[in-house]
């Protein structure tokens, strides 16, 4: 049980980094005017209360990285595993919480895309954790 307590600590604590790194691209891409200037309505302000949620549910979106899949192959195995909050991301939060339409798309024709980038960011963050720490 130790183990399995050490396992469920390390890869939510993955997917905390992850979603750290993730706001941070997110929030950098913003105040840049990157996402703008590519038509994209997506420019957070740098709060705790828009960070908070992040980092939870990156930790919480972590426990995928306890299947036992794709062990060796961190790039692959940390974009597979975004793949998932990017799914709930255009699919749930932005048409039915957010109310941006079907992919976030009242936000920009290209707002898919940096959807896909930025949890990517989160998925090879935490894997790449993992792949450090060992485990």
């Amino acid at each position: 049980m130790n183990n399995l307590a050490k396992k469920i600590s390390l890869v939510f604590a993955a997917g905390v980094l992850g979603g750290l790194l993730n706001s941070l691209a997110v929030w950098i891409f913003g105040e840049l005017g990157i996402t703008m200037a590519l038509g994209v309505k997506i420019a957070p302000k740098l709060s705790a209360a828009w960070l908070y949620p992040r980092l939870v549910w990156g930790g919480i979106w972590g426990m995928l990285f306890l299947l036992p899949m794709m062990q060796s192959r961190i790039w692959s195995r940390g974009f597979i595993y975004s793949l998932g909050p990017t799914l709930v991301q255009l699919f749930v939060v932005f048409p039915m919480k957010a109310k941006k339409g079907a992919m976030g798309l009242e936000l920009g024709m290209l707002t898919p895309l940096f959807v896909v980038v930025f949890n990517a960011i989160w998925g090879w963050t935490a894997a790449i954790w993992l792949r450090w720490t060992g485990k």
